[in-house]
């Protein structure tokens, strides 16, 4: 294998396919890439044996061929570069030797009979919208769950149907549901996507401004961008019926500024007890009012106007699950929507008509 690249080329791809290297594995060749140059194309792949990313970019061959190098060492060595042509040959016992301009580096390399297969699919693709599938990532996968244990929840529930896109998250303390109304042809998927493969789609979604290609195939999910594919596996197991979840009776709400309701709760919360991080609302005519019960540090609170005629109504959150959902909402009024001290509390964008979001808070006992 013997071709030039020009830096900018090959360092974008590198840089994209290094989140889905193994860094610490009990396999080495996980944490290699595999380089394969075929006629002008030098293809990359990098996989973890659960995701799987292919990409490319153009070169100048002058022999084909494969190799496996270090995808970390081999990141840095070309992000360390001038921004010039690079040579890559493989030489005898497969060493690989890297020269631009002054510089020149030889790396061991391993055979790419070594190299894991990736699941490939060659059927047909469902398209949908990158910024769809960015905004979904963004709004979910803060309520995935953290706990390794409960592997169905490690995931969020993806769902496309001929007319609509879906995707959920939970952890069992609060919800995060969108959908878009979206044409998708003959589309039908109900899939669990794990924690790292949303990851990895954010990412590349975000290098894309036109649509994203979807396909699924036994237990494999498959995300087409152009030049790269990103495959992975499925998790498997029974995910909560979160429509049990979505409240139907919370008629109690309030509308307020998304950045005026963050803000007084990132104030309270400073004096929250460090384990718990519980906050109180009460809700009365005219007022809603913030605080951090009394605690070893102190107390806090903070009385904000707002238009509400309803009845008496104090309820018990953890902070920071306010200030996720207001990490994604920054902007323009928020819906805080009540049914009693008891029950979920759902909150939402007011102005938002393209993306049914939802996020559901259950309440914690003070």
């Amino acid at each position: 294998m013997h071709f030039t690249v020009n830096k900018s080329s090959i360092l974008k791809e590198l840089n994209l396919i290094q989140g889905v290297v193994e860094k610490k594995s009990t396999i080495p060749i996980l944490s290699n890439l595999l380089l394969e140059a075929k006629g002008n194309d030098l293809w990359i792949k990098g996989t973890d044996l659960d995701v799987s990313i292919s990409t490319r970019c153009d070169i100048e061959a002058k022999s084909e061929g494969a190799i496996c190098l270090q995808a970390k060492k081999l990141f840095e060595i070309v992000r360390m570069l001038p921004e010039a042509e690079i040579e890559i040959k493989t030489n005898d016992n497969d060493q690989v030797s890297l020269v631009c301009e002054r510089s020149r580096f030889k790396m061991a390399g391993l055979g790419k009979e070594n190299f894991p297969e990736i699941q490939e699919f060659g059927g047909e693709f469902i398209s949908i919208p990158a910024e769809t599938v960015r905004t979904f990532i963004n709004r979910t996968s803060f309520a995935i769950t953290n706990e390794e244990s409960r592997y169905t929840l490690n995931g969020a529930k993806f769902e496309l149907w001929p007319d609509k896109a879906r995707m959920v998250a939970t952890d069992g303390h609060r919800l995060s549901f969108i959908e878009k109304s979206v044409s998708l042809g003959d589309a039908k998927l109900d899939v669990l996507i794990p924690r790292k493969t949303l990851a990895e789609l954010g990412r590349l979604s975000a290098e894309t401004d036109g649509s994203v290609e979807v396909a699924f195939n036994d237990n494999h999910l498959f995300f087409k961008f152009g030049k790269r594919l990103l495959s992975s596996r499925t998790l498997s197991g029974q995910f909560p019926n979160y429509e049990l979840v979505l409240p139907k009776g919370n008629n109690n709400r309030i509308a307020i500024a998304a950045s005026q309701l963050a803000s007084a709760i990132k104030r309270v919360s400073l004096m929250a007890d460090e384990r718990s991080r519980a906050i109180r609302f009460e809700i009365s005519p005219g007022k809603l009012n913030v605080s951090a019960p009394a605690s070893e540090a102190g107390e806090a609170s903070e009385a904000l106007p707002v238009e509400y005629e309803g009845p008496d109504i104090a309820v018990a959150f953890n902070a920071q699950y306010l200030l996720d959902f207001f990490g994604v909402i920054q902007e323009g009024d928020v819906l805080v929507e009540f049914k009693d001290g008891n029950s979920q509390t759902q909150l939402k964008a007011k102005d938002e008509s393209e993306y049914d979001f939802r996020y559901i808070v259950m309440p914690m006992r003070l």
